[in-house]
């Protein structure tokens, strides 16, 4: 039987504009709500874990796991400029509480996408001004409490806004929409490029300005926008060091195995570096990587080349391809010495056995890393409920949880048993567990 060292952190992720509900002070919610939304549907009471944080995390400690990935939401922190809210910050609070008492390992993310309505208005992640907001957003959390957060990832998936530039610029070279699986995002493709115009436009008017500078977190970025990002992230890095050095601090990279077919090594080489090694030089003082991986793209002589037909595929449209994760850790670790925790790695299914046999062989992957030395530390799954997937709304479902949102209520999947069981006993077969 194998098991994970002592001390492996086993849990899963959430973020906090998917799960909680009426987060209406973000831009996040302005974007759902606006005419010619891209979006499928608004987030309104989401599954609720605003209320409900106490019954989901005991549902993870009664499973047997013992971490849980959280995102502390900037718009309920400082709902408008300089204001922040002792409220919000006492619900947080009473979160890491609860996750101590229950002996879970808090991770805790600053930003995970979603931002205030009003930083959007003053120049959002395009502007100079975001770093000094974000630190002293920063500041204030991590004042009130730090003392209860052991690992803080400061933004999540810090690469995503240079991928979806990406996207854009093959949608608008080839007049057609994206593919699926082209981003490890739910993004809304079948309506973003008719009506982007009109959407952006609805956008200038709700947060006052105009529509070219509407600049969100996952908007397109440009090489100015990548620096404030990074510089975001070293600003929080120095507030949270100075308050609470004990604290370990790291950020997240959205992650695609690239693989090369003959002929194609040199846009995998060209991938890997925009998609993390670029960003090294910012992260020398981290002491940790989130990695964040769904699946594998593949290249040849011509580029990326189109999944076949007959693969197997996940309801986002990424190929069915548990493998993928220790391949990126393998490539993280060539270049990363320090600490990794895998703190995203899931697969949008409606069949549990599916998603079962996808943790059972990621993590026997993490498994053969750790045997071959690489220091991975942890593992969260993505997600521990069914949630609000960004444009694409209600209909994907990642949870290891299910929720009737007519009625909130939970249903544990089998896979969360699963999870659990590896963290308590070892990872042996999944048919013998499940």
């Amino acid at each position: 039987m194998k098991k994970f060292p002592n001390g492996f952190m086993i849990g899963a992720a959430t973020a906090a504009h998917q799960v909680e509900g009426n987060n209406v002070n973000s831009d996040f919610w302005a974007m759902e709500q606006v005419p010619n939304s891209t979006y499928k549907e608004p987030s309104l009471d989401a599954v609720d874990h605003y209320h409900r944080y106490k019954e989901d995390i005991q549902l993870l400690v009664d499973a047997g796991c013992d971490t849980y990935r959280f995102s502390i939401e900037w718009a309920r922190i400082e709902p408008t400029k300089g204001h922040f809210n002792e409220a919000e910050i006492q619900h947080y609070r009473e979160v890491l509480e609860f996750c101590h008492l229950k002996n879970v390992t808090p991770i805790v993310t600053l930003h995970h996408f979603s931002s205030p309505k009003w930083l959007i208005s003053e120049g959002g992640w395009e502007s100079e001004t975001t770093i000094e907001y974000f630190g002293k957003y920063a500041h204030y959390v991590v004042s009130e409490l730090g003392h209860l957060i052991p690992y803080i990832c400061t933004i999540n998936e810090a690469n995503m806004g240079k991928q979806i530039t990406k996207i854009m610029i093959k949608m608008s070279a080839s007049n057609t929409k994206s593919s699926d699986g082209d981003v490890q995002v739910g993004l809304n493709m079948d309506t973003m490029k008719a009506r982007m115009e009109l959407y952006y436009r609805s956008l200038g008017e709700t947060f006052g300005i105009d529509p070219r500078n509407v600049h969100t977190f996952l908007a397109p970025k440009t090489e100015n926008g990548e620096r404030i990002i990074m510089e975001c992230h070293q600003k929080a890095r120095s507030v949270i060091k100075a308050l609470n050095p004990t604290i370990k601090v790291g950020i997240t990279f959205s992650l695609y195995d690239h693989q090369a077919l003959p002929g194609g090594e040199k846009f995998v080489e060209k991938e890997q570096h925009e998609d993390l090694l670029s960003y090294l030089p910012y992260l020398q003082e981290d002491d940790f990587l989130g990695v964040q991986n769904y699946s594998r793209k593949i290249h040849g002589p011509d580029g990326e080349v189109l999944k076949d037909e007959n693969a197997r595929l996940t309801k986002m449209g990424y190929e069915y391809y548990p493998e993928a994760l220790e391949n990126v850790l393998r490539f993280v670790s060539k270049h990363w010495d320090k600490p990794i925790i895998v703190t995203e790695n899931g697969i949008s299914t409606d069949s549990d056995e599916d998603r079962v046999e996808f943790i059972e062989r990621a993590l026997t992957g993490v498994l053969q890393c750790l045997d071959e030395g690489i220091h991975i530390i942890g593992y969260t799954h993505w997600s521990l409920l069914d949630n609000f997937e960004w444009q694409l709304g209600y209909a994907q479902t990642f949870g290891l949880i299910a929720v009737d949102r007519s009625t909130q209520t939970r249903y544990p999947k089998e896979s969360l048993s699963f999870l659990g069981n590896i963290k308590k006993s070892g990872l042996h077969s999944f048919r013998e567990l499940v």
